[in-house]
């Protein structure tokens, strides 16, 4: 059994705003990231390519809220966070608040795998894509028209949405392999607005990232403080391993209680030790998508 799930973030823009032709943008580009990680299982490939794949992807759509057509900071530059994990002895890689970096989701594996730290960021995590001859690029290539006027809006006291921007939110994805190991990854260009310098849960491990082999990978995607709070990631596993609930039981908990509680909201992609996928969420919508070796393939957002 191998499975895939992807998310494009939560929050979903009302149903009477997408037209037609633009929902079907973003539910081409989540079959394109969804395949193309499913690919990677279907060909023997592990679930740390699979994630790395289609989150890359979706980093590369201007329509989502990662690599190019991340939000805007306060600034006008986008930064940008990402966060890899996987389940077979619990490695983990992330980087925050990067500028330059084309797709974080690939300098946060090679945090993982060359070097002894788990979190580099900033400069020092810029310095680090160099040496590993990943592809940088400037800080324009990021920004698009629309991100641009979403700014423009916060700015002039116009709000498109302190925690959902029109164009979506953060994307994660989150595999098994046929070797039975799970993995998660998530990236975002995060708030619109934001202080320079602000990271959300995406690059925290436990919060909006993490893995367990025997127990399940999930991705998050809201607003990120809330998720850093209630360590979200982990509370979803450690309800499955510790407490016995059900991946789905876990994932409602920690959505419609825990979050709720403080004040949150958000959604969550979530597999399985048994390749079972959990996509909820506790706002309007969440971008998504799944596939399995069963023959299951969705593309959902409402």
């Amino acid at each position: 059994m191998h499975s895939i799930a992807i998310h494009g973030g939560a929050g979903a823009v009302p149903r009477h705003t997408l037209t037609a032709e633009r929902e079907q943008r973003y539910r081409d580009g989540l079959a394109a990231a969804l395949d193309l990680g499913y690919d990677t299982l279907e060909k023997g490939g592990c679930s740390l390519d699979a994630v790395t794949a289609a989150v890359r992807s979706l980093e590369d759509n201007p329509l989502f809220n990662a690599g190019c057509g991340a939000a805007l900071a306060r600034d006008g530059a986008a930064e940008l966070d990402a966060a890899i994990m996987e389940g077979r002895q619990q490695r983990a890689g992330a980087v925050a608040a990067v500028r330059h970096v084309r797709n974080p989701v690939e300098l946060a594996r090679k945090v993982m795998e060359k070097s002894r730290h788990v979190l580099l960021v900033g400069a020092g995590a810029e310095e680090f894509a160099l040496e590993e001859g990943l592809a940088l690029v400037p800080n324009a290539y990021f920004r698009t028209e629309e991100r641009r006027a979403q700014l423009e809006s916060e700015r002039g006291g116009r709000p498109v949405s302190d925690l959902f921007p029109s164009s979506q939110g953060t994307v994660g994805a989150v595999a098994l392999d046929a070797a039975g190991d799970l993995a998660a990854a998530t990236s975002t260009g995060g708030m619109t607005n934001k202080r320079q310098g602000r990271v959300g849960d995406s690059p925290i491990i436990g919060a909006g990232t993490y893995a367990k082999n025997g127990v399940c990978a999930v991705s998050a995607t809201g607003h990120g403080e809330y998720f850093i709070r209630a360590v979200a990631a982990h509370h979803i596993c450690a309800a499955v391993e510790y407490r016995g609930l059900t991946l789905s039981e876990a994932v409602r908990e920690l959505l419609h209680q825990k979050l709720r509680e403080l004040g949150g909201s958000g959604g969550v992609i979530a597999i399985g030790r048994d390749g079972g996928i959990v996509t909820e969420f506790s706002t309007e919508g969440m971008f998504r998508g799944i596939r399995d070796s069963s023959g299951q393939r969705r593309i959902d957002i409402y």
